[in-house]
């Protein structure tokens, strides 16, 4: 991220986004009001160009309002002839068709957040013809790209496939994974925060109409099953977005939250900017919301929040070659070059030197989380903690960030999976390569707290 030549960087971002387009003018304005309701400097190095990646990974992350399926699936049906009905199914003529795994993602209606989309789309050929199976991601992916919730999400793909393709039926599952990002008065009490709020849905039309009785939902599912994927209907649920539950220490409704009307002004800007209509009802409170959602990283002074913790510390006097560590600290943060969340776990180690303290890992706990709670990039979070442990312990220390960006599955990239490392090392650590080794050695496998 950082180590980016910020000028190449700014030549990829604008191209495929018209500079002039008023539509992402209007987002720059906006994200540029929610900046400084935050506290920040827009013209800081760093984020002087965030209002400009902000309205580029809004525009491709929603494009699919500008999108018609019509134009995908057209001239992709192709003659396939099928058995006879005294035979069997097979081929254009009630042969199951599956497509498994698409990795999708799409913005959530409720926080405007995005939330990991793993889709499996299936339909029953009709007609003696069949579609050209990259038609079923393209199709999945316009009605993605949209504020969504993940019922809606499904159902629109499952009538526009029975629209466009006319089968004898469609099915469509999804599992969608909403990240549960707490507050920082939250991680203070209990820093063993669910990370995800997981939902399956389903919807099916023609002969998947009947969920209950259906012999083709049967063959559907017993191939999902053949991915060994857990395919567990949930419960639907009206709050499935953490910010809307009420055990959510977020919960608009039960903080009594009081929101910039500016800010509020600039999120609704954004929404009409991407072609959707704010007072629709279910995007009523949304505003709102993110502002409160984005408030967890106004700019606070470390220092003041540092006092006052009440940390028991231990003198130490032994060995000082002894390595001592802490592993797998929770953090919770938000990318300052796209507003996007990122998470993960966070591994100190150091050496004590005579007349300083061990320290307790819930000092260390708390180090992470008030420089974790800001607009941040990842690789300053670790050298700024690796800083302050060091005045702590008398200068040797080790830090390796692991982190999932969101950013990495959404902004065009798309790219599931992936997890990022960053490692700060200073004093002895940066000179012993032995010790060094010692530590990375020592970090626990990963905790797969990712999802796609």
């Amino acid at each position: 991220m950082g180590a980016l030549d910020e000028g190449h960087f700014c030549e990829e971002l604008e191209k495929g986004v018209e500079l002039e387009d008023p539509e992402t003018l209007a987002i720059e304005g906006a994200v540029r009001v929610l900046l400084q309701g935050l506290g920040e400097d827009v013209a800081r190095e760093g984020i002087r160009k965030t209002p400009l990646r902000v309205a580029k990974a809004f525009r491709e992350g929603t494009r699919g309002y500008q999108q018609k399926v019509k134009d995908i699936i057209q001239g992709a049906l192709f003659p396939e002839a099928g058995l006879d009905k005294s035979i069997g199914n097979a081929g254009g003529a009630g042969g199951l068709v599956v497509v498994r795994d698409l990795n999708l993602f799409s913005y959530c209606e409720t926080c405007l957040l995005p939330f990991q989309v793993k889709c499996h789309v299936g339909y029953v050929p009709s007609g003696q013809r069949v579609v050209g199976l990259s038609k079923l991601s393209r199709v999945s992916d316009v009605f993605a790209k949209r504020l969504q919730e993940p019922q809606r999400l499904a159902g629109e793909i499952c009538s526009a496939l029975q629209d466009g393709i006319k089968p004898s039926g469609v099915a469509v599952v999804l599992q969608c994974s909403h990240l549960r990002f707490p507050t920082l008065d939250s991680l203070l009490l209990n820093s063993n925060n669910e990370v995800w709020s997981e939902i399956l849905v389903m919807s099916g039309s023609g002969v998947f109409k009947d969920e209950e009785n259906s012999e083709c939902w049967t063959d559907f599912m017993s191939l999902l099953k053949l991915r060994v994927l857990k395919i567990e209907k949930s419960q639907t649920s009206d709050c499935w977005c953490p910010s809307q539950s009420s055990a959510s220490p977020s919960c608009m409704e039960c903080s009594g939250f009081m929101a910039n009307p500016l800010m509020v002004s600039a999120v609704t800007k954004i929404i009409e900017s991407i072609g959707e209509d704010p007072l629709r009802n279910e995007l009523s409170g949304t505003p709102v919301r993110f502002v409160q959602w984005l408030m967890n990283f106004k700019e606070t002074k470390f220092d003041l929040k540092l006092n006052g913790l009440g940390c028991k510390v231990q003198s130490y006097t032994e060995d000082e070659s002894t390595i001592h560590s802490e592993m797998n600290l929770s953090f919770w943060s938000q990318c300052e070059h796209h507003l996007l969340p990122f998470h993960g776990v966070i591994h100190v180690g150091y050496f004590c030197a005579q007349g300083f303290n061990l320290l307790p890992k819930t000092l260390l706990q708390s180090v992470v989380h008030f420089f974790g709670f800001k607009l941040q990039v990842q690789e300053r979070l670790t050298r700024q903690i690796a800083e302050t442990v060091s005045s702590f312990v008398g200068g040797d220390v080790v830090v390796v960030v692991e982190a999932y960006h969101t950013c990495m599955i959404s902004r065009g990239i798309e790219k599931s999976g992936s997890s990022t490392a960053t490692i700060a090392v200073l004093g002895r650590f940066s000179t012993d390569g032995s010790s060094r080794a010692k530590f990375l050695e020592g970090i626990p496998s990963s905790t797969g707290d990712h999802k796609i």
